[in-house]
């Protein structure tokens, strides 16, 4: 696949991994059409982009209307050549006890996360089969090594790979190529955003269920921000997207982020030790500490 008018969609562009990965593509001599949920981020994109071709589309993946247009936009823009590219990138991050989540937000975060990109891929298919084009999966780490109260994304992003693993297989006839990216610890504005959600998680929980998880919650949430601050710029997936891309061959995983591959590694061992080394990592308590006697 040629840099030259290659015209590739990348959803959740806003902020973090989905802009810096908009702007590394249309300097690279992509046209992107960047997912926005406001028009402002729209805007700050394009300008940003300066004389890179870089088209905001207003797209909240879990609306079909607004799904429906975006795909109409594209289409009128690349006519029969098609689409070189999709970057399933959008999501977002759920933390909380899984005895204390509701429902209603824990489907939240399946309908971003998996429904959505399942929506997305859909609805450009028609137009990736013409070029033929590549879509790139953005996924994560924690789909092969859950964390305490992260249930809820690393389900949600176990989902994605395994979704990544079958399109894979589904679409090879027609040359269209299906990369799965698993980024680590990765410092994006989001992460700064996290510390104040943590006292809204406690204050929304039932007092009998805070008094339970409190510590314990509190505790994986700063090392759990202290490991995303010390992680990977955005830039390192972007780059990453640009090569599965443009690479003649490309993996159909790759592991992104400098602790990427010491994660996947840890995320093999044995399920005892594997707990244990969760339990000290986080702090929590031990097996039994609080059992009702």
């Amino acid at each position: 696949m040629s840099c030259t008018r290659t015209h590739t969609v990348v959803t959740g562009a806003s902020s973090g991994i989905g802009r810096a990965t908009a702007l590394r593509l249309a300097g690279a001599g992509h046209h992107v059409y960047a997912g926005v949920r406001r028009d402002a981020d729209g805007e700050s994109l394009r300008q940003a982009a300066g004389s890179g071709e870089l088209t905001p589309l207003r797209l909240d993946v879990t609306s079909a209307d607004q799904l429906a247009a975006a795909a109409d936009l594209v289409a009128g823009h690349v006519g029969p050549a098609g689409l070189d590219g999709l970057v399933n990138n959008a999501g977002i991050g759920v933390s909380a006890p899984l005895e204390s989540i509701s429902v209603d937000t824990l489907r939240r975060q399946f309908d971003v996360n998996v429904f959505g990109q399942v929506a997305v891929t859909q609805a450009f298919l028609p137009l990736l089969r013409r070029a033929p084009g590549r879509i790139v999966v953005i996924g994560s780490i924690g789909n092969r090594l859950a964390i305490p109260f992260g249930g809820a994304l690393a389900a949600s992003k176990r989902a994605v790979s395994s979704l990544a693993d079958s399109l894979r297989l589904e679409l090879a006839a027609w040359n269209i190529r299906v990369v799965l990216l698993e980024p680590a610890s990765i410092h994006t504005e989001a992460v700064d955003k996290m510390r104040h959600e943590t006292d809204d998680v406690l204050a929304a929980l039932p007092a009998d269920q805070r008094e339970l998880y409190a510590d314990s919650y509190r505790a994986m949430m700063d090392t759990a921000l202290a490991r995303e601050r010390a992680g990977s710029p955005p830039a390192v997936v972007a780059a990453a997207v640009l090569t599965a891309l443009t690479s003649a061959r490309p993996r159909a995983h790759y592991l992104v982020g400098k602790d990427a591959r010491l994660l996947a590694t840890v995320a093999r061992l044995p399920t005892p030790l594997l707990d244990a080394v969760r339990r000290r990592i986080f702090r929590l308590p031990a097996p039994g500490s609080r059992a009702v006697r």
